[in-house]
């Protein structure tokens, strides 16, 4: 490298990280005597801690605020994220009407539209504007619900990341809101659901306790079920269903407007373990299904018939079909036998991954990272599918009149957008509703190799790069990897991306197990005392990267979150010397204690618990905060968290950091960035994402001895 510009990057950090005093406690889990030295930094209560982060957030700031790339970085990301470009999604449809939310930078966070088609977006009304309420974007639409009838709209709205959402009403002609407001029905642990009647005159809802009703530590567990009759006070809201429910449920309702028929889907923590329950208009509950039977998903079809998706035996899944009146799972019919490839089903409001119509059964499924739409008779004989996009993903299929249905489709290249598939012409016609990236990747070349992991699994790696990169070991590379609750790598569209592909970086999204990308048998092999297999294949991945020479170590960083921050925090304390640079998001480090925070509860059916003996070992083993070790070189890191994180509590970081700043003997920055007022990072302001790109992108340029003052 020219001397001059070398001189451009930082050189070892050397302002020493705030003073972090040892307080040992320790605990003995079936005989293993664990000592904890930063149990203290848990609290967030205590003083001593918000001045330690605060000083930790000014260490950080120190190094990110005076990295050169910074200016150039800030320009180009702040052009691309602030560009006009408007994108969709959420959608659903009612009675002529399409609903969906619209980002429409700058605007902090996205507005919830109606417009009567998909291709007459100039018609569309604004109804609810986080914007309006919150100038700083700190106000967010978890979710909506349009009622039967498409006059009424039901809205969870909260703030600041918590999730802790209460439901509000809108009037869909006026863009009113109503007086009344529904308390506690989303959280961001459990989640939360709500499901109108079919005439429109009330709803079923999700409802956590209230103060009082249980001690302060159980308001986030226990969610039930009640329902509020519009016009009546909640006081007077009705008891329907969950007092037997695990402390850990989640639940999901869904309303048949033909029939009226209820269906509460019930999850056992985030371990995607499923019971059901029917309620007839004028009936009581009756269970459906439980745990052990193996039904992932039901839904409603004609025909007075309940579509299931069955993983009993059926690992990748099969659909199956029961009488709606007379339901009985012993008797339901294969409808569509399992196949080669798995069947993709969602736990997510308004999501249902199998969607059937008047004659068709719409299915999504998995193709080991990218995802396809599939069409089938109620019959379960195949029909011709819509035409999509190559290695790309469909997301959020909605039902419209007849056979027709939207959905979405992107892959790493091409923005997303919603197609409308004419069924009876079988042709796609993309609609109003779509993407315009403000960066063209004509550009950007993408290929799908195979790693060979530890115990001779394959691996998919999917990686993007400038088209005639020379593979010789020098090019700037991140690897990302998530790897954990049944969840999916598909191929996703960003449009920032592509400050990387300026100036030479190698982008990798690696398919390990964990996610679902081969069905439940994948999810299932990298989940509880399997969870080593998860990092072995990372691990195997960038080791493909480096064989084939993409890239080497000294040019490679690695970038995960949440659960793929487990993944960040296992691989530099499993292969510190595979990456020059680490960059964690939201992530879980201490894995004996993380089933002591309240989503930690939740996660037991992924992780498993301290008090079963042969998981407690499984999470020893491999618990990135007890496998730091005095006087590594380790390399930089930057870990990011938010104070209102109700999903992975902001300790993890706090402790992990602690750490491994004492630790570490390479002279490279170990830093802590948490953000006072986001949470998870969902729907953070565009504000604080756009920063926080920087930071990681800044911060990675400057590792990797990438300078950003021009493009190649």
């Amino acid at each position: 490298m020219h001397v001059a510009l070398a001189a451009l990057f930082s050189a070892a950090f050397t302002i020493q990280p705030p003073a972090t005093p040892k307080r040992p406690i320790t605990d003995t889990y079936h005989r293993v005597t664990v000592t904890d030295d930063y149990r203290w930094l848990q609290n967030w209560n205590d003083p001593a801690v918000r001045e330690w982060s605060e000083k930790e957030n000014a260490y950080a700031r120190q190094f990110l605020d005076h990295l050169p790339n910074v200016p150039a970085l800030r320009s180009r990301v702040t052009e691309i994220m602030e560009a006009k470009t408007i994108s969709y999604g959420g959608v659903q449809y009612r009675k002529g009407q399409l609903f969906a939310l619209k980002r429409q930078p700058p605007k902090q966070q996205p507005m919830l539209i109606v417009l009567p088609s998909a291709q007459a977006v100039d018609q569309a009304r604004v109804l609810v504007d986080p914007n309006a309420m919150d100038a700083k974007g700190g106000t967010i639409i978890d979710w909506f619900v349009p009622s039967a009838d498409g006059k009424l709209l039901a809205v969870s709205l909260s703030h600041g990341g918590t999730e802790s959402g209460d439901v509000h009403i809108f009037d869909v002609q006026t863009g009113k809101q109503t007086d009344e407001v529904i308390p506690r029905v989303n959280s961001g642990t459990a989640g939360g659901d709500l499901a109108w009647t079919s005439d429109s005159g009330g709803f079923f809802y999700t409802r956590h306790p209230h103060a009082g009703e249980r001690p302060a530590a159980d308001l986030d567990f226990y969610q039930q079920i009640y329902f509020h009759k519009l016009g009546t006070p909640t006081t007077s809201d009705s008891y329907e269903l969950g007092q037997g429910f695990p402390r850990v449920a989640e639940s999901q309702i869904e309303v048949d407007d033909r029939t009226g028929y209820a269906l509460a889907t019930v999850q056992f923590g985030d371990g995607g373990e499923f019971e059901h329950y029917l309620r007839p208009p004028t009936g009581t509950w009756k269970q459906l299904s439980h745990f052990k039977d193996g039904i992932i998903q039901v839904v409603f079809g004609p025909s007075d018939r309940l579509y299931l998706v069955s993983r009993k035996g059926a690992p990748r899944g099969r659909i199956e079909s029961i009488s709606l009146t007379d339901p009985d799972i012993s008797r339901a019919q294969v409808v569509v036998p399992e196949g080669p490839d798995a069947i993709v089903t969602s736990f997510s409001v308004g999501r249902a991954k199998i969607v059937p119509t008047a004659d068709r059964l719409y299915v999504e499924y998995q193709l080991g990272g990218p995802s396809e739409l599939r069409v089938f008779d109620l019959d379960g004989h195949p029909l011709p599918p819509p035409q999509q996009l190559p290695v790309s993903s469909v997301y959020e299929v909605v039902k419209l009149e007849g056979n027709d249905v939207l959905f979405g489709n992107t892959s790493y290249l091409v923005p997303p957008g919603f197609y409308h598939f004419h069924a009876a012409e079988n042709q796609v016609e993309k609609t109003a509703l779509a993407t315009v990236s403000p960066v063209n990747f004509s550009d950007i070349e993408v290929t799908r190799e195979f790693a060979t992991s530890k115990d001779g699994t394959k691996v998919p790696v999917n990686i993007l790069f400038p088209k005639g990169t020379k593979l010789d070991g020098l090019n700037p590379t991140i690897a990302y990897g998530y790897g954990g609750f049944g969840i999916s790598m598909t191929p996703a569209f960003s449009a920032v991306r592509h400050v990387l592909f300026e100036h030479g970086f190698v982008f990798a999204i690696a398919n390990i197990r964990g996610g679902a990308e081969y069905g439940e048998a994948w999810h299932l092999a990298g989940n509880l005392t399997h969870k080593q297999n998860v990092f072995d294949d990372f691990a195997a991945a960038i080791e493909l990267l480096i064989a084939r020479r993409y890239t080497s170590p000294a040019h490679l960083a690695t970038e995960g979150g949440s659960n793929g921050g487990l993944l960040m925090g296992a691989t530099l304390t499993q292969h510190p010397d595979l990456m020059r640079c680490v960059v964690s998001h939201v992530g879980i480090y201490d894995m004996l204690r993380t089933e002591f925070s309240p989503n930690g509860a939740f996660n037991i059916t992924e992780y498993g618990t301290v008090n079963n003996l042969a998981q407690f070992q499984a999470l020893y083993a491999y618990s990135p905060y007890h496998h730091v070790k005095d006087g590594t070189k380790y390399p930089a890191a930057l870990f990011l968290t938010g104070a209102n994180d109700p999903r992975v509590d902001a300790m993890q970081s706090r402790k992990f950091v602690a750490r491994l700043q004492a630790a570490n003997a390479s002279g490279e920055p170990i830093l802590l960035r948490t953000s006072s007022d986001t949470g998870h990072g969902l729907d953070s302001p565009l504000s604080a994402r756009i920063a926080e790109t920087v930071d990681v992108y800044a911060f990675i340029f400057d590792r990797l001895r990438v300078f950003a003052g021009s493009r190649s």
